[in-house]
């Protein structure tokens, strides 16, 4: 298997497993959120928060019952919108971009949708039609591999500087990287 994360595939890593399910949490993005942890992530981050969720076998299957309840959890009013995070929710397109298809067919753009991934803007920019089409449907993406040596607790949304937390479709419509509220965020 080639190590360069571009030319990985969510057809080669990917089992359509989930490590967990959250409703209304205030964490994983801004206002209440629904935040789906999908299985299993090969950057393996030294300092990573949620080790477990790297293995690719690791909870249960996805499922239709699993998707429905998200989707009656989003009905809420005061529910902001659906997180995908890992794992790597670009190696497990089957399971992200599905449930991030379904929430535009059924809330059009009243819900926003959030990730973080392993990946920078520019690798997922050079990456392949799945990762692109997961990106199409995203409002927000919190993009860049954990480092450890760059911990700051202190940053919003993020675990280390590195990290950007980018308006994706700004982004898409520009044709380059545009941060989030302009970068004005802490």
């Amino acid at each position: 298997m080639r190590t360069d994360p571009i030319a990985w595939t969510s057809e080669q890593f990917s089992k359509h497993y989930i490590a967990d399910y959250k409703p209304y949490n205030f964490v994983d993005g801004e206002g209440v959120r629904c935040s789906i942890y999908v299985s299993g992530c090969p950057f393996a981050c030294k300092g990573c928060y949620n080790k477990v969720a790297q293995n690719f076998a690791y909870g249960k299957p996805y499922s239709n019952e699993l998707e429905d309840r998200i989707i009656e959890d989003l009905r809420a009013d005061y529910c902001q919108g659906m997180t995908l995070l890992g794992g790597e929710p670009f190696l497990n397109t089957g399971v992200t971009i599905r449930l991030s298809k379904r929430i535009r067919e059924e809330f059009g753009n009243q819900k926003d949708i959030w990730s973080w991934t392993g990946y920078t803007w520019e690798e997922l920019m050079s990456g392949t039609e799945d990762k692109q089409m997961l990106l199409s449907y995203l409002d927000v993406v919190v993009d860049g591999r954990f480092e450890l040596e760059k911990k700051d607790l202190g940053l919003a949304f993020r675990g280390s500087s590195n990290q950007q937390i980018i308006d994706v479709q700004k982004s898409l419509k520009t044709g380059k990287c545009v941060l989030w509220q302009d970068g004005h965020y802490l």
